[in-house]
């Protein structure tokens, strides 16, 4: 065992070690990869919604100068795909997804035909010669007008729209709402996104001398991408090499499964010639898979005292054209597991229904049903505060789960369990922070002055780090819940860590290596890490879900332990005693009370190598491959406050002061972790007050299609966010840790949707919904005056 805490590294805010590299612009992304004749790839995409293929005549792009091939969906019938989900919820009604379109169209955007050429300015010359006929047809965007009686239905097999009808039930809903004082009815939306990473997506796809194939491709499951194009391509996956090389922003988008991820591997292998794909902003905005796009309608029944004796939930998860990946999981586990957040709700009832529309498929998206389940929680207890005209924060503080009831099942769930925490200590320190009383004072004062400034509060919790592998399959969701991680010494005693995980910013190469060189002792500069090739990392599921360090950092520590296990061994060899009198301690292992002269790690690693003084049973080498499946998820939680004002007569929200406290656990890296909530924070600032996807309902044509249509914040939009952390240490995994990426796009929408709320209530608004544009804003405020209520 170690005999060293694991506090050297781990704790410590280190800067990280791979920015150099990308600050000096000697980063490698998919973009980069140049190679001896590539070829250029450009898809035909769809212009209608809903409409019948009539005819596709390729003749006059294949005549064209420097096309190569041109393909339509039918040419491709039996060749490859169809696209499958890999997450099926049980009773899902799974459409069939052509790679590209063959007899029918189903959103604007969708995959028609296929140029290839010898440059990227000849395909797409190529494109504009293909003549399509189309026969249109009629087309629904809308979650809620998609179930209607006389709505068009998008796949025979799946009647009114509908793939799945998932149900969660604990206590008894209907005895609660008789016992309540009040029952209120909420509607809430989750509006639709679009996940806007700085990198596109895009691919390169060439074949070997050897008969195998590489692709490049900005991929968060480099070894799941490998299964999928394998599999859908009907490719041996052992003659398949996947690369991730750097990528910029993932988000969730880019673990999934999409047309061009097919199309290039399979027509590189047709033309024997590496061919690459890149994907234009607004190709990303109606190609690459969309966020959240829910409905969501709330009873809440409760006490006066603001104790919330049960809640009713219906959702409508809208998930556009087809099921993605992820899609049939998302609107219903991820969303109505976690719809009582932090509160003590015994009596729960939740129904979700997936419904397909005539839009871009959504799928994964930075936190994927758990904020839309704390979206749930948070504006039910905000509302019960409202109509009792009770303090937010009280009511918040009547309704916590306790520390001492922990672990603990919400509404005694045998799906959810929360492992940890201290809601409470959390709260107490994020109102410390924000000086909440002073704020009020604040508040009130300048009411008086004719200035609007309001107070958001939000808590969370979630069950993150996706896992365990049994549980999973339970749910549907065809991938393993471990992660693996091989360390490996070599004889001058320096490491390589070979990670499963696979990051797009995260840091990893800074925060696994400290969490190796506490274990096994040594410089965190003799560290190496690799990731995101499938010919050298032997297997992973990637990074999502907020599973990096609880999973794949932990598969790291037990590796480590066991390489300082087999390192002992050489060593007591060495030193001709027993192992058990071996101690190590900062690199050095010694035999404590003897004048025995102590060996280095480097010499014991060089001995492994030699073999000379190897006691017996012990094999050369020092290298330790673990594959680790955690006993169950790991339950961060939070409370954010904000400080916004609200001009009333243009409606826009500056946003003052943000805290975010949060509990993840055991901190790998202080410094990484605030970087992480800031991002998250800032994508759910960005969900409550700027963005939204939105289409014409009468025709289905996405009317954001690019970034001058749809909003973004830039740096000045983001206030100064202060990032603490409470520490409670996960008992499902080794080293303490629980997930984090996704907290703060968790926490930040409900909190600044109670801001702006605060600050309008003079004016009695008590409920608008994302986002909280100045137009949105400015109406609601004219409607206040002129006597309607919201």
């Amino acid at each position: 065992m170690n005999d060293m805490p694991l506090n050297r590294y781990v704790g410590q805010p280190l800067k990280r070690r791979e920015d150099f590299k990308l600050l000096t612009g000697k980063g490698r992304y998919v973009d980069d990869v140049r190679l001896p004749g590539l070829l250029y790839m450009a898809v035909l995409r769809s212009p209608h919604a809903h409409a019948d293929i009539k005819h596709v005549n390729l003749e006059p792009a294949r005549s064209a100068a420097g096309v190569r091939l041109a393909v339509s969906g039918r040419e491709l019938v039996g060749k490859l795909g169809p696209i499958v989900p890999n997450w099926i919820i049980p009773g899902t009604k799974v459409p069939f997804r052509p790679v590209v379109a063959t007899d029918r169209v189903r959103f604007v955007g969708e995959c028609v035909a296929v140029v290839v050429a010898e440059t990227l300015a000849e395909a797409y010359d190529a494109l504009d010669l293909i003549e399509v006929a189309y026969e249109a047809l009629p087309s629904v965007t809308d979650e809620e007008a998609a179930i209607q009686e006389h709505a068009p239905q998008l796949h025979d097999n799946v009647p009114n729209n509908v793939t799945t009808i998932y149900k969660v039930r604990g206590g008894d809903y209907e005895k609660a709402a008789r016992e309540a004082d009040h029952v209120i009815s909420l509607r809430v939306i989750n509006n639709r996104l679009i996940p806007t990473c700085m990198e596109t997506r895009s691919i390169v796809a060439t074949p070997e001398p050897d008969d195998t194939l590489t692709v490049y491709i900005g991929s968060q499951v480099p070894h799941m991408h490998r299964r999928w194009i394998a599999e859908t391509i009907g490719f041996p996956e052992h003659q398949l090499r996947i690369v991730a090389p750097d990528i910029g922003g993932g988000f969730g988008a880019k673990m999934h499964l999409y047309p061009e991820d097919l199309l290039c591997p399979h027509l590189a292998r047709e033309l024997g010639a590496p061919v690459k794909w890149w994907e234009t902003r607004s190709e990303s905005h109606q190609s690459t898979s969309h966020g959240r796009a829910h409905t969501e309608n709330l009873e809440i029944a409760f006490k006066n005292d603001g104790v919330v004796l049960g809640l009713r939930v219906e959702t409508l998860g809208n998930v556009g054209a087809y099921l993605s990946n992820m899609a049939s999981g998302g609107p219903t586990a991820n969303t109505i597991h976690f719809g009582t957040g932090t509160y003590r709700i015994e009596n729960y009832e939740a129904i979700s229904r997936v419904v397909v529309t005539n839009t871009v498929p959504v799928d994964a998206y930075r936190g994927y049903g758990r904020p839309e389940g704390a979206y749930i929680a948070e504006r039910a207890i905000d509302a019960v505060a409202r109509h009792l005209d009770l303090d937010q924060v009280e009511v918040r503080r009547r309704n916590f789960i306790q520390q001492a009831e922990f672990p603990y099942r919400p509404y005694g769930s045998h799906a959810v369990m929360y492992d940890s925490g201290n809601y409470q200590g959390l709260l107490e320190k994020a109102l410390a922070a924000f000086d909440y009383e002073g704020r009020r004072k604040e508040q009130n004062e300048l009411r008086a002055k004719g200035a609007y400034r309001g107070i958001g509060v939000a808590a969370y919790t979630h069950m993150c780090g996706m896992a365990p592998s049994r549980r999973l399959s339970l749910m549907g969701f065809d991938r393993g819940g471990w992660e693996s991680a091989r360390v490996s010494v070599d004889s001058s005693g320096r490491v390589t860590i070979f990670s499963g995980s696979m990051s797009q910013g995260h840091g990893h190469l800074t925060s696994l290596s400290q969490i190796a060189a506490d274990v096994l002792q040594i410089p965190i500069e003799n560290i190496d890490v690799v990731q995101g090739d499938t010919r050298q990392v032997q297997a992973g599921h990637g990074t999502f879900n907020s599973r990096s360090m609880a999973v794949g950092g932990s598969s790291v520590h037990v590796s480590s332990l066991r390489v300082v296990d087999k390192a002992k061994k050489i060593a007591a060899g060495l030193l001709e005693v027993d192992e058990k009198d071996v101690a190590y301690l900062a690199g050095v292992f010694s035999v404590p009370g003897t004048d025995i002269k102590p060996v280095t790690f480097a010499a014991v690693a060089r001995m492994a190598y030699l073999g000379h003084k190897l006691p017996h049973n012990v094999a050369p080498g020092l290298d330790e491959t673990v594959f680790y499946d955690p006993t169950g998820m790991g339950s961060p939680s939070g409370v954010h406050l904000a400080y916004v004002e609200v001009d009333p007569e243009t409606g826009i929200v500056d946003i003052l002061d943000y805290v975010a406290v949060d509990d993840v656990g055991t901190l790998v890296n202080p410094l990484l972790a605030a970087g992480q909530i800031h991002g998250g924070v800032v994508q759910g600032i960005a969900q409550a007050i700027y963005e939204e996807v939105s289409y014409d309902p009468d025709n289905g044509q996405l009317l954001t299609g690019s970034l001058l249509d749809y909003a973004v914040p830039r740096a000045e939009h983001v206030p100064n966010i202060r990032s603490v952390f409470q520490v409670t240490p996960s008992p499902t995994n080794p080293i303490g840790v629980k997930g984090i990426g996704e907290s703060g796009s968790i926490a930040a929408p409900p909190c600044m949707v109670h801001a702006v709320l605060d600050a309008l209530s003079p004016f009695g608004i008590k409920h608008l919904d994302m986002p909280l544009t100045p137009p949105r804003v400015w109406a609601a405020v004219r409607d206040a005056r002129n006597g309607a209520t919201r």
